[in-house]
């Protein structure tokens, strides 16, 4: 039976580990979302009523992390919205429909807490069956006002957007440089660094842009 529940302290470092273990040489040699995790949590936009672990048997297998992120319309006014990643599922357990439990949980619980919006960056295929759809279909678009195809949208409240052109911002803790995480990185046990195809499938989909 998989349980739910807020982190504590003491899952720090596991949480940090099953990041780890989940993303390195998926999207390049390596990878930094251990170090994004591990700085996280001391940031101001970080929310701790939104930091879930997902445990089975008493062992925590996963974890959601969610950040503010914020949206501008034309006007210049200021909708508060938000983000989540790492989303993480340890290698041993991936596609057993973990991951969906626990965003479907956090869904739930960020509607509880007010919010409405959620926007990401990730792979469409991953996130469409959980409701996300494209930015471009909400009118959400980058400063510059490009649509990038891994920018995805889910309104928790129906009609939260409001059909209007909205201008995305995220928490200034994901600027985090490849060169930060692998001096952090260099500090743990040694993994090997491997170049793969899905690095080459990120690449193509996070410079690609709807018209």
């Amino acid at each position: 039976m998989i349980k739910i529940r807020n982190e504590q302290a003491a899952d720090y470092k596991a949480v940090e580990d099953i990041t780890r273990k989940a993303f390195y040489n998926i999207y390049v040699p390596g990878c930094v979302e251990h170090y994004l995790v591990h700085i996280m949590r001391q940031h101001e936009d970080f929310i701790p009523e939104l930091d879930f672990v997902a445990e089975l048997d008493g062992r925590v297998i996963g974890n959601i992390m969610y950040t503010k992120a914020r949206l501008s319309d034309e006007a210049g006014a200021e909708k508060e919205i938000l983000t989540f990643g790492p989303v993480s599922i340890a290698p041993e357990y991936q596609r057993m429909g973990y991951g969906k439990i626990l965003m479907e949980y956090s869904f739930d619980q960020a509607a509880a807490l007010g919010y409405d919006v959620i926007v990401i960056f990730g792979n469409p295929a991953n996130y469409v069956s959980r409701g996300f759809k494209s930015c471009k279909k909400y009118n959400v678009c980058l400063p510059n006002g490009r649509y990038p195809a891994a920018m995805l949208v889910k309104e928790l409240v129906s009609n939260a957007l409001n059909g209007k052109k909205w201008f995305y911002s995220d928490s200034p803790v994901m600027g985090i440089t490849e060169e930060e995480a692998n001096r952090y990185d260099d500090t743990l046990e040694k993994i090997e660094k491997r170049v793969q195809p899905s690095q080459e499938e990120f690449y193509i989909l996070s410079h690609a842009f709807i018209e």
